[in-house]
């Protein structure tokens, strides 16, 4: 039995992570692939845990706290969730993963990058998405979808504007500097969304899925420029 794929889907506040994320498990199973569909922090009993005491909480969490809560979710999320998943043949897709950390604790709370990519690859034992799909929205514009739901923002929503600016600047350093990520716009609506992912798809996973041709994924005129990133 071949080993399954780890899609993973990133982006800061409003982009419409959990929609794709969604959609492409619906899509991956709509073309005969046994997929399951997570979510970080979360995934398991004590990620889910933690998810709430992350997100819902009314109390100031120091960033170092907030770091180490993240990773030790991400931990028990790897070696009870995704592994046994890929191992068995099933594609995992995931509402956000490691990339995650780097934008907002790294990039948007300023805790040093070096020391994350440490903790982080002892969280993950080493696990590399097959592929990051990173949506970009501006911060005005994914707020104001934010604003359109019927229900309060947490902790990381509620969120300086400044704050959100540096995650999402941070998400597109990361984007451009890894062989495995693709920044795709999340601009319009999600069907246009989702159709964008699919051309990513079909340019990452050649024979697996049909090329669309509609263009428009990433900042970079819709290319692909896988080989001229560098893995982080």
């Amino acid at each position: 039995m071949s080993r399954g794929r780890f899609i993973v889907v990133e982006g800061a506040e409003g982009v419409g992570k959990s929609t794709q994320a969604a959609r492409l498990a619906a899509f991956l199973r709509s073309h005969g692939i046994t997929a399951e569909l997570a979510r970080e922090p979360g995934g398991t009993a004590v990620g889910e845990g933690i998810r709430e005491l992350v997100l819902a909480s009314g109390e100031t969490i120091p960033r170092e706290t907030e770091l180490l809560l993240i990773v030790a979710a991400r931990a028990a999320f790897v070696r009870q969730r995704v592994e046994p998943a890929l191992s068995g043949g099933t594609w995992v897709v995931s509402d956000r993963y490691d990339l995650s950390t780097f934008a907002y604790q790294g990039h948007g709370r300023g805790i040093d990058l070096d020391w994350i990519e440490r903790v982080n690859s002892y969280a993950t034992a080493g696990l590399t998405p097959d592929l990051y799909l990173v949506l970009d929205l501006p911060v005005r514009d994914g707020m104001t979808r934010l604003e359109r739901k019927d229900r309060p923002l947490d902790r990381i929503e509620s969120e300086s504007r400044g704050f959100l600016r540096r995650v999402r600047r941070g998400y597109v350093e990361l984007a451009g500097s890894l062989e495995c990520a693709e920044l795709v716009s999340a601009s319009g609506r999600p069907d246009q969304v989702e159709a964008r992912i699919h051309d990513v798809l079909a340019g990452y996973f050649p024979g697996t899925f049909p090329h669309r041709g509609s263009g428009g994924a990433g900042g970079r005129n819709g290319e692909s420029e896988r080989g001229a990133k560098e893995v982080r």
